[in-house]
Order: C-alpha cells, then structure tokens, then sequence
C-alpha cells in the first residue's frame, strides 16, 4: 500500500473512484435518487485539496483503491461544483482543520485502508499546528469516524439539487500531541 500526494491529472480517475464508492457502499444508508443527486456536489473532486497539496490516493500495486484528505480551508464538504465553499485559510490555533472527501472502492472496503488514510490526514493536520478536526460524514462513514474517536451523532439535513435532501452527521476530534 502506497499513500500519495493526489495530482490535477488524476482528477477523472478521482471522480470514477468516488462514483464507484457511493454507489457501492452508500446503497444501505441512501437512496439512489440520493446517491446521485449527492455525485459531483456534495460527492465530488475539490481540486483546491488537490492544489493545496492535502488530497492524497490510496494505491496497491499502482491500482487506486482509496481517496481522502485534510483542508486548511473553510470549505466543511463538497465538491468543485457544490454552493457552500468557503476558500478562506483557518487559524490552526482557533480553527479545526477539516477531513475531507473519504472514499473507498467497493471491492477494497473495510481492509483497513479508510482507517490508515485517515491516521495520515490526521498527522499532517497536527503537523500543520492544527489541534482538532471537523468533517461532515456520511451516514456510511460515520461507523468509521466513531471507531476512531470522532465524537458527534446527530444527524444535518442538507439540500442537494433538485430538491433532494440528505443527512450527514458532523463530527469532531481533538489531536493527541505527539
């Protein structure tokens, strides 16, 4: 297994890897109509991750197999096309970095790859002199984030488009000092 740095270039293989993800594994918490009314909005590559250098892929012998990041920016979820973007820089000493855009192939899932791609965010966010860390999960996601000492369980509603809404369940972690 190899985490790396993702790339602007792997910006369409980024987008079939997260496709694949919530259509695979998101089925048992979302509807389809939800599933894709979530893909490329709230679902989706945000390539200021990408350019910030803090979006990273997950490859085994060169096959990616999972995505996920950490922001230093305002921005909660979503991807390039969602509404709620906020590109303003945090104070790592007031503000808790985000975990962002966590995805798994469906044939790779729960191999332990979300676990350690997040301990790699999670390092980089506290290298970076943040001292906690915010995302908004997936219903699916949640079970992973609460494994790992993420505290938040009640649910937000959110508009996608076309009307539909979706629940996600924001969460919060204090970093230990290394």
């Amino acid at each position: 297994m190899v985490i790396r740095v993702a790339v602007m270039s792997d910006t369409p293989m980024l987008t079939r890897l997260i496709a694949a993800s919530a259509r695979g594994l998101a089925c048992a918490d979302y509807t389809p109509e939800q599933v894709e009314a979530a893909l490329g909005t709230a679902w989706g590559v945000d390539t200021q991750l990408i350019q910030d250098g803090t979006y990273f892929v997950v490859e085994v012998g060169g096959e990616p197999v999972a995505c996920g990041g950490w922001s230093r920016r305002g921005t909660p979820f979503g991807g390039d096309h969602f509404r709620d973007r906020d590109p303003e820089l945090l104070d790592p000493a007031h503000d808790a970095a985000r975990i962002r855009a966590f995805f798994v192939a469906p044939e790779w899932a729960r191999r332990g790859f979300g676990r350690r791609l997040l301990e790699h965010c999670e390092t980089a966010a506290r290298n970076a002199g943040f001292l906690a860390v915010e995302l908004v999960a997936t219903l699916p996601g949640h079970r992973l984030y609460r494994h790992h000492g993420y505290e938040g369980d009640d649910r937000a509603q959110y508009e996608l488009p076309g009307g539909v809404r979706i629940d996600f369940i924001p969460m919060r972690k204090r970093l230990q000092k290394d």
